[in-house]
Order: C-alpha cells, then structure tokens, then sequence
C-alpha cells in the first residue's frame, strides 16, 4: 500500500494507530460512497463492521496513495 509522508505520521496518534490496514484497503477496493475533492484527491467512506464506525480514506489523484485514513464522526449515512 502506496502512502504520503503525511499518513505514516498521522499514523503514530492514538486514535489512528488502531486503524488496520485491511480495513484502509476494504474501503478503497468497496467504498460505499465516493467523491473528489476540488483538489482532485478522492474521499472514499465504508462501514468497518468490526467498530460499527465509518472510515474514511482520502487517496491522492492517482487513486492509489493513501493520504489519510480516519472514523469520520460527521459520516451520514444516505
């Protein structure tokens, strides 16, 4: 799994830590809802059934770098 400099730092908080990469790499390959941010970098949301939480992962434009991964409280599901 391809990531930004960013994501490995963000990765050493407490409240990130305990994301696990297969749940990142669940929403990437299944997300339930996706958009583009005007950036041209790409949200992705799914459920993690393990945590009954959204995780949201936002990829670089190329689709494949992960940028940032967290439980996205604001998360609506539609």
């Amino acid at each position: 799994m391809k990531t930004t400099q960013y994501f490995s730092y963000t990765r050493k908080r407490p409240d990130r830590a305990q994301i696990k990469e297969v749940w990142i790499k669940s929403v990437i390959e299944k997300p339930e809802k996706v958009e583009i941010q005007s950036d041209g970098r790409i949200r992705k949301w799914a459920k993690i059934s393990e945590t009954g939480k959204y995780l949201r992962v936002i990829l670089l434009e190329d689709g494949e770098t992960v940028h940032n991964a967290f439980f996205d409280r604001s998360y609506k599901e539609e």
